[in-house]
């Protein structure tokens, strides 16, 4: 299969294009600044320098591609006038030029953030979305535009906090949660576990617009996370912020329907395996 990976420079993208091209398939990176790719290159990923806002040069990238995988987005930092319009609008303008380009399939990832705070209740993919802040609330709306878009394959990829794989995202989380409840749990999936979730949706004939959650079998409290960079746990000064990401995934969904089993189930397999 010939894929363009969006937002290849990431710490979702990067490794998913790294994966993908070595199960066999040819890959395309869609990035901003190829000087910042050249490990890509390494394993034979091909660059296409462009821009979600720069719809001519998505042009150019989608040619001669059977399907996208759409990773690129601005989450932390991010104005919800910048969030709308990079993950979007920048997500119609890539789904319109792939269905004039008669890609097979689109698939995209989102983020379990959308279900909004629910209780720590486990949310399935049929459930209501209530998001708040302008990073998911975006996200929703691209989700939204390209289940609803005709001609085109979509399959919708919802991940929890993604971690493992040499990524530093715990250490850079601990300022962001430091005000958050010890207790409050999180769901998580290992780099690797995300990579296998999307070539489940890349290789299945059907379902089509469907939407599916990805995570471990079990979700830590935030102070085992902490724990396992050395970190002293949160102190709970800030339950209020933290009741709008306290939305735990229910996974069974991809389980049924793709036959996906985590190769890390529990953070503490990770752990233990040094990954």
């Amino acid at each position: 299969m010939k894929i363009l990976v969006t937002g290849a420079t990431g710490k979702v993208g990067s490794r998913l294009a790294k994966r993908l091209a070595q199960r066999g398939d040819g890959v395309r990176a869609l990035v901003r600044n190829p000087a910042r790719a050249a490990d890509l290159r390494e394993v034979d990923v091909e660059l296409a320098a462009g821009d979600l806002l720069d719809v001519d040069s998505l042009v150019a990238a989608v040619g001669g591609i059977d399907a996208v995988v759409h990773c690129a987005a601005f989450f932390r930092g991010a104005t919800p006038e910048q969030a709308h319009a990079v993950n979007d609008l920048g997500t119609r303008h890539l789904a319109s030029v792939a269905r004039a380009a008669s890609v097979k399939r689109f698939v995209f990832t989102s983020t379990g953030l959308v279900y909004g705070s629910n209780g720590g209740r486990l949310a399935r993919e049929d459930d209501p979305c209530a998001p708040t802040a302008a990073y998911p609330v975006s996200k929703l709306a691209a989700e939204r535009f390209l289940l609803g878009i005709e001609g085109l394959d979509v399959r919708v990829l919802r991940l929890p906090f993604v971690y493992g794989d040499g990524d530093p995202h715990i250490e850079e989380a601990i300022p962001l949660l430091s005000g958050f409840p010890p207790a409050q749990r999180m769901s998580i999936a290992h780099h690797v576990d995300v990579a296998q979730a999307v070539a489940r949706l890349l290789d299945a004939v059907s379902p089509a617009h469907r939407i599916y959650n990805v995570v471990d079998d079990e979700s830590p409290a935030l102070a085992t996370l902490f724990a396992s960079v050395g970190a002293a746990p949160p102190d709970g000064s800030d339950a209020v912020r933290a009741s709008a990401f306290d939305a735990l995934l229910d996974g069974s969904r991809i389980r049924e329907d793709l036959s996906f089993k985590p190769r890390f189930p529990r953070f503490a397999d990770a752990v233990a395996a040094g990954a």
